[in-house]
């Protein structure tokens, strides 16, 4: 016959291994659940970089934009002096910055991986790297003759990181400029 102390052990052996069991359900239960709220998280954060993107396509798709950017890209600026006559020159400074700038807040997006390079790359690599082909050498004079270190800064990190991508992934066929090449 079993006796009361031999129960006792028995109900606290049984006690104990329901515990852990019921411990390690609760584990995997939390693990699923931080599995499926991580990629809830990353389902919200590409959904979000997918709308950034979206807006700065609705952007670029504008008349107003189309048009500033057909004018800037028309411009012949290689030297400070021709950078300074430029902006004398209201229709030309506003359609040159429209760009600029729109190119300069994409490299701010992309460095803080706000926008995925690969986004740009695969939709506006050669307007940025026509722009900076075209633009870079006087960007840099200009940094250096008006003492505005940060000029076009975001610009050049977005060119180097769209050629850098276009290296990475040659099917996408990202033309390289000259001064990329080496």
């Amino acid at each position: 016959m079993i006796d009361v102390q031999t129960i006792g052990v028995l109900v606290t052996a049984v006690s104990v291994t329901v515990a852990a069991v019921y411990y390690m359900f609760t584990l995997r239960i939390n693990m699923k659940t931080q599995q499926i709220a991580a990629r809830s998280q990353e389902q919200t954060l590409e959904t979000r970089q997918a709308q950034l993107f979206m807006d700065i396509y609705r952007t670029e798709a504008t008349k107003e934009f189309l048009s500033a950017h057909n004018i800037a890209m028309g411009l012949n600026l290689h030297e400070v002096k021709d950078f300074d006559e430029m902006v004398k020159n209201d229709e030309l400074r506003d359609s040159f910055y429209a760009l600029g700038m729109h190119l300069e807040g994409m490299g701010v997006l992309v460095r803080e991986n706000l926008v995925d390079v690969r986004l740009v790359s695969e939709l506006c690599s050669g307007t940025i790297l026509t722009w900076w082909e075209k633009f870079g050498q006087g960007i840099l004079k200009c940094r250096e003759a008006w003492d505005f270190p940060r000029y076009g800064i975001e610009q050049e990190y977005l060119a180097k990181r769209v050629v850098e991508y276009g290296r990475e992934h040659p099917e996408l066929k990202i033309r390289v400029p000259d001064e990329f090449k080496g």
